[in-house]
């Protein structure tokens, strides 16, 4: 069971307080908590305790940093408090865009006084990186087995001293799907021994069963596994006294009346003892298009050596989501916290809720505890149509339904150049933005729209107004319900003048839609312009 045997003294945590979000707080500041609990796309969550910590990972694609490291006390408020790939391996491959690749599901456990992350790469193989602090530093990623098609890895040590992986299959690599497949690995975990073996064949009941986690318990080995589609699936557990099977099947939770599609996929935990009693809990995810897969948090319990998730009011041992719970008892109450969302650039690091498109470059930017954020416009790939296949845009997940991202900003470009170009952006497979661009005779503020970016179609352009080199202009975002994005602009941040008509999200690939900035050029000379953005901030 995740942090049953893991040390009671906890690496500690290096985190600064940050302000708690205007738009999302899952803490209902009375003892109860409401679902999700991170509002955010956090797809394929794993989670582990020690002692009294709980740490949370999830998958990030080709976006870098990647794999975020959150941290709770319990459960319900999260801190994110680092990222285990600072450059994503290989290096060379990810610095062009990779939509969609990349880091897939991984898994996280603390084992001799280490934290160990399995993450996969559906076209290299499974990785493993290590850290004694989950803060940081992490080791670089070593390939614990390269191979087409590996995905969703996740390790057992078992009370033998064997060491297992559970891992799922791609089928757009591996040419098979729907089953899971158990390994045996060294005793540093670090190389898989053999090929293993298929435990469980879904096709016939659990069709795309993928993302297994490994778990034992009571003599029990336990397989819990997402089937049934990504966003309308169910969570199953499979059980056996032999690591190799045959396993039992049973669903443990379903949709069932609650509306909260698709509840699988992710981590059983445990609470440290209070008063001699401790409690399970299940976190999981939601797909809700273009927010990306949303993390709830189920209450969890064990009847006849099976878990039963959620609420189970019919007692037939499968549950259903809940969306207002009691919090988890863990024998303190801590304060509210969310993941970082506004940054005011008044420090050299970047907040940590920024990522890149790709492997990022140290001369695209610069703080400099100047108190803005500078980015430096760099020459677009070659052949790039637009925006998709740009490294060097600067996202940050959409932090709920309803919220409004503003940013102030001014544009100096290079004299030299014509069609710098600088602005705020809502990305998915189609996207739209506001944009500072330079002409002859100056600059001129221009509203884009581009539909199917990801099959490399054009922006379209209209022109709003001219703006001097170095003045300031302020662009804002409002995301509606249903992913709806109205633009405006202000050159006071008092007075916004509202852009066109509303632009309807989309998610990208594999991920939900995201906010944020970027600055480019289309020519290579032998300096650039930038663009000095003030602060960016998310409010209702």
């Amino acid at each position: 069971m995740t942090g049953v045997s893991a040390q009671q003294t906890v690496s500690k945590v290096q985190n600064a307080d940050a302000p708690v979000s205007k738009v999302w707080v899952s803490d209902s500041g009375n003892g109860t908590f409401k679902n999700p609990v991170l509002n955010a796309d956090y797809s394929d969550p794993d989670a582990c305790r020690v002692g009294e910590d709980f740490y949370m990972i999830a998958s990030s694609f080709d976006a870098v940093p990647g794999l975020p490291i959150l941290h709770s006390k319990d459960l319900v408020n999260w801190k994110l408090i680092g990222h285990a790939l600072h450059r994503q391996p290989p290096i060379a491959h990810f610095e062009k865009t990779q939509h969609g690749n990349g880091v897939w599901a991984p898994a996280i456990r603390y084992h001799n006084g280490e934290f160990y992350i399995y993450y996969p790469d559906p076209d290299f193989g499974i990785y493993l990186t290590k850290a004694k602090n989950a803060a940081g530093p992490w080791s670089e990623p070593v390939l614990v087995e390269a191979g087409l098609g590996l995905i969703d890895p996740c390790p057992l040590w078992d009370d033998n001293g064997k060491v297992y992986l559970v891992h799922g299959w791609a089928g757009s690599r591996a040419g098979i799907k729907s089953v899971i497949t158990v390994k045996e690995m060294n005793a540093a975990g670090d190389k898989v021994l053999d090929q293993g073996a298929i435990v469980y064949d879904g096709h016939e009941l659990d069709p795309t069963v993928e993302g297994p986690k490994f778990y034992k318990r009571n003599g029990y080995y336990y397989i819990f596994a997402p089937a049934g589609g990504v966003s309308t699936g169910w969570q199953l557990v499979l059980r056996s006294k032999n690591v190799w099977g045959p396993y039992e099947r049973k669903v443990v939770m379903d949709e069932g009346k609650s509306g909260i599609n698709g509840p699988h996929q992710g981590a059983w935990v445990d609470t440290k003892p209070v008063n001699g009693k401790s409690e399970d809990w299940f976190l999981h995810f939601q797909d809700k298009d273009m927010y990306g897969r949303v993390v709830h948090l189920q209450p969890m319990k064990w009847v006849n050596d099976w878990p039963v998730i959620g609420a189970d009011a019919d007692g037939d041992g499968k549950g259903e989501p809940v969306l207002v719970y009691k919090k988890p008892n863990v024998g303190k109450t801590y304060p509210i916290a969310t993941p970082p969302e506004s940054d005011e650039f008044n420090s050299v690091a970047l907040g940590k809720q920024w990522q890149w498109q790709a492997n990022p470059k140290g001369i695209w930017l610069s703080t400099s505890n100047t108190g803005s954020l500078r980015l430096y416009s760099q020459k677009i790939p070659e052949g790039a149509a637009n925006l998709w296949s740009v490294p060097n845009v600067l996202m940050q997940k959409f932090p709920a339904e309803e919220f409004t991202a503003t940013t102030k900003l001014s544009f100096k470009p290079n004299a030299k150049l014509v069609n710098e170009r600088t602005g705020l952006v809502v990305m998915g497979q189609s996207y739209a933005g506001l944009v500072l661009k330079s002409e002859k005779d100056g600059i001129a503020l221009v509203s884009v729209v581009c539909k199917k970016a990801i099959n490399d179609k054009l922006e379209k352009e209209t022109t709003l107004g001219k703006f001097k080199s170095g003045e300031d202009v302020y662009l804002r975002v409002k995301i509606e319900k249903k992913g709806l994005a109205r633009f405006s602009y202000s050159r006071d941040g008092k007075q916004f003048e509202q852009v066109g008509e509303a632009f309807q999200t989309e998610p990208g690939k594999w991920i939900g839609a995201k906010v944020g900035i970027f600055c480019t050029r289309d020519t290579q000379i032998n300096d650039s312009g930038y663009a000095d953005f003030d602060w960016f901030r998310i409010e209702p």
